[in-house]
């Protein structure tokens, strides 16, 4: 019995040391994340896009990003792409850790996400094809047929547009090539990206119509139990804005 009375005693004494984990000392502090992993969607440029010739994911906000996680004092940047609904998903369910992907700040995205400070002003725009004439204005698209990106807020905009037919796509590109093969009539997305896509050869076949909207602030997403990351994010945010690096990254891509 005073054998069986010992082994207890000293197995008890070795959890007291030990704590449940068995692997470190009671009290000790888990170790520092080294690791950010990044969740986009990777077909919105020039914001997040694949490199024609590398073929690697590049683009504003993933710059943005590296220079952030690195100040915040992450060791890796690890980037995911995905569909743009299923960032927020991704997020809840800790596949990853922040999600950027020139994603509004909307109250409806807020009651489900933390977001850092606004990062980059945006709105949204109207692109036809070249030879409509009588699409002019957001009031001429009552009864057609819109492409949009699914989930974003040109997605909204177009649903509340009478007698609209709404398109949904994964990505704007594939929105702006229904467009191009005559199964849309408009395309509703970001003034920059359709800035861009014009830019980037859409004018062969596209215009921009009406007057953009302005006030779309986009934000880093992050797990809304995880205000902490979004404490750290801002802080990064605002030390490369006093730096002057983030002027250098936008001046890379909107200059």
């Amino acid at each position: 019995m005073k054998k069986i009375l010992a082994a207890i005693c000293l197995f008890a004494a070795l959890m007291g040391t030990l704590g449940c984990g068995g692997s470190q000392t009671a009290g000790t502090k888990p170790a520092e994340k080294k690791e950010l992993i990044v969740g986009t969607e990777p077909s919105f440029a020039p914001f997040e896009f694949p490199d024609k010739q590398s073929g690697e994911l590049t683009g504003f906000d993933l710059d943005l990003i590296k220079a952030m996680g690195k100040k915040a004092g992450f060791e890796k940047v690890t980037v995911k792409g995905m569909g743009f609904d299923a960032l927020i998903p991704a997020l809840d369910a800790g596949n990853i850790d922040v999600a950027i992907a020139g994603m509004s700040i909307t109250d409806a995205r807020k009651q489900k996400v933390n977001f850092t400070d606004p990062y980059y002003e945006s709105g949204l725009a109207t692109v036809v094809r070249k030879d409509n004439n009588a699409i002019k204005s957001l009031e001429d698209l009552k009864g057609k047929t819109i492409a949009v990106q699914l989930g974003t807020t040109g997605a909204d905009a177009a649903g509340k547009i009478e007698g609209a037919t709404v398109k949904t796509f994964d990505t704007s590109d594939t929105a702006c090539l229904e467009l191009k093969n005559g199964g849309a009539d408009a395309v509703i997305s970001d003034l920059p990206v359709l800035q861009y896509f014009l830019k980037q050869g859409g004018s062969e076949y596209a215009k921009m119509v009406g007057k953009p909207t302005k006030g779309d602030m986009y934000g880093i997403a992050t797990a809304k139990k995880n205000k902490a990351l979004s404490d750290k994010l801002n802080k990064a945010l605002g030390e490369l804005k006093k730096s002057g690096e983030y002027q250098k990254i936008y001046d890379k891509w909107f200059k």
